[in-house]
């Protein structure tokens, strides 16, 4: 199932449903002529989408909403903050072409900076799907919960096959003693490359799915730093404010340290192209995430450190 026809189904099963775009069709082109007035195109008016999706929200709604991730979650930021996350209202977000799928566009169109965003409103959850198969097995449970919501969506199409979601809960792929990665969104494809050649190299490998950063599965990463000598955090956004913060975060509330290698965007935008040189021209390919892992020897020289047991 693909993210449109699966936002059709449950928007025709359910009237609450209203789907919203700011001249952005692309997740959307077949909708329009579907559900008729329960389609609205703003134009190229993030803010007042916003607006609108919280007034609709106030009388009952779910407005999904879409737009491009830089301008919803940058040029829309106080609406998304004052509208839906101080009332906490079920507007969801669709956040399209996030991170490094904005490939072949410059500065101004690339989302590097909204999970830090949107993740520092209260009231807003922020997820993040591998592909588009664990895409439709997040999106029903994210838009039935009452909270509004971010989500990097994400439509590329793998063969894996992702196991059910739970809100707040990560997907552990396999668990390791030498290197663990965390990862999520568009990098896991190229984490599972990473983590099958570190394997072929004889490290005993863990690779974790996070896909829901907020609420984030604070559990698996106490374990994954309990049970690794190296923790590596991957990901498309950046180093401040994402995925690298988490873990940080996590770790010093239960007081706690950890080995941490990351792999993110560090005070920098990437070079636009197409995605694979992209990947590559920024060090982000598995094969070049694998190398850096196998060069950062001083994992192996140390045993893992000792934490306490993760306490309820």
């Amino acid at each position: 199932m693909t993210y449109e026809e699966l936002l059709t189904e449950i928007a025709l099963s359910d009237e609450r449903f209203i789907v919203m775009t700011a001249e952005n069709r692309a997740l959307v082109r077949n909708i329009p002529g579907k559900l008729g007035n329960r389609f609205i195109d703003t134009g190229i008016t993030e803010q007042t989408m916003i607006g609108a999706a919280a007034g609709l929200a106030l009388r009952g709604r779910i407005p999904v909403v879409h737009a491009l991730a830089s301008f919803l979650s940058m040029r829309a930021f106080e609406f998304i903050r004052t509208d839906a996350g101080i009332p906490s209202l079920p507007v969801k977000l669709s956040s399209f072409i996030p991170g490094f799928l904005s490939d072949g566009n410059g500065p101004t169109h690339q989302a590097l900076e909204d999970i830090s965003l949107m993740r520092g409103i209260p009231n807003m959850t922020v997820f993040a799907p591998a592909d588009e198969d664990d895409l439709v097995k997040m999106l029903p449970q994210i838009w039935d919960h009452p909270n509004p919501s971010y989500v990097r969506i994400n439509t590329r199409k793998t063969d894996y096959a992702h196991t059910p979601f739970e809100l707040g809960k990560a997907e552990v792929i396999s668990t390791g003693d030498d290197v663990t990665i965390l990862t999520y969104g568009l990098m896991f494809e190229q984490a599972l490359i990473a983590a099958e050649m570190l394997k072929n190299e004889g490290l005993s490998v863990g690779l974790v799915n996070l896909r829901s950063l907020k609420p984030v599965d604070e559990r698996v990463i106490i374990e994954v730093t309990r049970n690794s000598r190296l923790t590596v955090t991957l990901e498309d956004h950046f180093l401040t404010g994402g995925l690298y913060s988490i873990v940080a975060e996590v770790l010093l509330k239960h007081g706690l340290t950890a080995s941490v290698l990351p792999f993110a965007l560090n005070e920098k935008w990437f070079k636009p192209s197409l995605l694979p040189n992209v990947l590559e021209y920024e060090g982000f390919t598995g094969k070049q995430i694998a190398e850096r892992i196998l060069g950062y020897k001083t994992f192996y020289k140390q045993p893992g450190i000792a934490v306490p047991q993760f306490a309820e």
